[in-house]
């Protein structure tokens, strides 16, 4: 027997998607040499990756870190599991897929903070290029760069987990689209979800000094 139960809040789904879609504008203007978009994305993206941390600490019960990161013996149970019996629905992330959480934000964390030091070469510098070395200023870039193709390859990975899921019966775009998600009753739990405000007031504080301090002084010589 199935329930409909809500396991993801807003933030973290605006997390999620707002996260894919500035990681393909990141992609899209660096290709184009569009630097000045490719800065504002990337600010964007702290924003969204600073908030992201924070709500991991003080948001919803799905969304805290101590949710979903468990102890390494938890996760070779997990898939041991997994192996024996086959995917099962789990209520947020399960096990394994929180080290895959925690690697990405890992990932464009490093990201983001490369870039804050890297240069294109021509007329594109980070804010903090000037205070390093050019030795240090090129590892920068040259890190970022490469950061780049490692998130590619865990991407792809999440993205073939989640389709395997899917395949399985363990739906898991759906929820993280509308928050609600059928699971088996037995697994009906009590969540407990901060109110909106919180994040919205988060959000605004941090987006206040990233645009006042990064963002703005890019706009205002476009």
């Amino acid at each position: 027997m199935q329930t409909k139960i809500k396991v993801w809040d807003l933030p973290v789904r605006f997390f999620h998607w707002g996260m894919i879609a500035l990681l393909g504008g990141l992609w899209w203007t660096a290709d184009a040499s569009e630097m000045e978009w490719h800065q504002i994305l990337a600010y964007c993206l702290m924003v969204l990756i600073i908030c992201r941390l924070v709500w991991g600490i003080i948001g919803s019960d799905t969304a805290r870190f101590t949710h979903f990161i468990k102890h390494p013996k938890t996760v070779l149970e997990y898939v041991r599991k997994t192996r024996e019996q086959g995917i099962s629905a789990s209520i947020g992330h399960n096990p394994l897929g929180g080290y895959m959480v925690l690697a990405l934000m890992t990932l464009i964390t490093l990201q983001l903070s490369t870039g804050l030091f890297s240069t294109d070469e021509i007329f594109t510098e980070g804010p903090l290029y000037a205070a390093v070395s050019t030795e240090t200023g090129s590892l920068m870039t040259w890190l970022h760069k490469k950061i780049f193709y490692v998130m590619l390859g865990f991407a792809a990975a999440h993205v073939l987990a989640v389709i395997a899921h899917g395949v399985k019966g363990d739906k898991l775009v759906g929820p993280m689209l509308s928050g609600y998600k059928q699971v088996p009753a037995k697994l009906d739990v009590q969540l407990t979800f901060k109110p909106l405000l919180v994040a919205l007031v988060l959000l605004l504080a941090v987006g206040g000094v990233v645009t006042n301090y990064l963002i703005w002084p890019i706009v205002d010589m476009l």
